[in-house]
């Protein structure tokens, strides 16, 4: 089930990406611009679109791999809440951060979201084989991080680094409870 959501997603991005090529970019208007009231309504819109065919192939093969562990990991109706609880995250974040006068789109900020998930996961679940995938996502995907300092203007480190804590927040809303755990087992 998680292959088949994940590969639905990424076709709709491309999907999307093919009518915004058509439409000369007409889906690009609904990109998030910084600290205008009304753009909290494209801050879901945002995540899915993207500013180019470039800029949805670099995205496609890592939300690909970190949704499928994410999902397989979670079931859909958490991998819902996740991925929103990161889409809010990256998307008020750039809201309230980034340059006046810019447009933030793509699944970039989900993707950094997916990662901390993945990475945080195993430790908020204490669950060794969650530890484990997560290490193994660290070795290949950890260079991602440096995503969120700002060092190109034309990428939106704000995006990563909130949609990064949006997923790390996301571990600890979407826990696993065990059956049976008291309270301070599952506080520890």
């Amino acid at each position: 089930m998680a292959a088949v959501l994940m590969l639905g997603w990424v076709a709709l991005l491309w999907v999307l990406e093919l009518v915004d090529f058509a439409t000369g970019h007409a889906l690009d208007g609904y990109g998030v611009t910084p600290r205008e009231p009304s753009e909290l309504a494209d801050i879901v819109p945002a995540a899915f679109l993207h500013a180019g065919f470039g800029h949805v192939a670099a995205n496609s093969l890592p939300l690909l791999v970190l949704g499928f562990l994410a999902a397989m990991g979670a079931g859909v109706g958490r991998f819902a809440g996740i991925v929103l609880t990161v889409v809010v995250a990256s998307g008020v974040g750039v809201w309230l951060t980034s340059p006046p006068d810019s447009v933030t789109l793509g699944a970039s900020g989900v993707v950094f979201g997916l990662f901390g998930y993945v990475l945080a996961r195993g430790f908020v679940d204490h669950s060794l084989r969650d530890v484990l995938i997560g290490l193994a996502v660290a070795a290949l995907y950890g260079s991602i991080l440096w995503g969120v300092l700002p060092v190109d203007s034309g990428v939106s480190w704000q995006a990563h680094l909130f949609g990064l804590l949006g997923g790390v927040t996301a571990a600890f809303l979407f826990r696993r409870r065990r059956a049976g755990a008291g309270a301070a087992e599952l506080t520890a």
